[in-house]
């Protein structure tokens, strides 16, 4: 997330120089949604996990590859650097590393789950979830076709898809929280 933030900063202190359009800034922020829900997906699987050297260098590799991701979807921008820049123009140059990492890093995860489902009925019970994979299959499929579409109508469809995707994924998130009571504040001071 840092690295996505700070692209953005970047692109904003050389704002002058920068046509912004409407692809990067979708992206980045189906990035940072995507991101986040790792962060919650690793919540959910690994917060029981043994420390164990596998596990930490299965963390290294996922983050790793969302880090760079991260740091490939604005533009490195310097004083000194380029005239002008489109970031449309720099999504379509870099959709398909961007695309494919996050699409890596979430494949890790998903691999990781299924052999813990395999292992664990607590997480074959998770796994028995139809919304689960319709998601899984909607995130696949809108990822792969954003990143390797060749017509450029088809890959702003796909990118507009995983976005609304992940967008109604958090709007469901809040709205079961809102239903829920939301969450007390710590008793006896802890």
């Amino acid at each position: 997330m840092a690295a996505l933030v700070s692209g953005l900063a970047q692109v904003l202190h050389e704002r002058e120089r920068i046509r912004f359009g409407w692809l990067t800034p979708m992206l980045a922020v189906f990035v940072a949604l995507d991101i986040t829900t790792f962060w919650n997906q690793a919540w959910i699987i690994f917060r029981g996990a043994p420390f164990n050297i596998a596990i930490l260098v299965t963390g290294l590799a996922i983050a790793a590859t969302f880090y760079v991701a991260a740091s490939v979807t604005f533009p490195r921008v310097s004083a000194g650097g380029v005239e002008r820049l489109d970031l449309d123009e720099y999504f379509w140059a870099n959709r398909r590393l961007v695309f494919a990492c996050i699409m890596t890093s979430n494949l890790i995860v998903v691999g990781l789950f299924c052999m813990l489902a395999a292992a664990d009925p607590g997480f074959a019970s998770m796994a028995s979830s139809v919304r689960l994979w319709v998601g899984l299959a909607i995130f696949v499929v809108g990822t792969a076709t954003a990143a390797f579409a060749s017509r450029r109508r088809v890959a702003i469809g796909a990118l507009v898809m995983v976005l609304a995707y992940s967008l109604w994924n958090l709007t469901f998130a809040a709205r079961t929280l809102i239903a829920g009571g939301g969450w007390s504040p710590a008793i006896g001071g802890a």
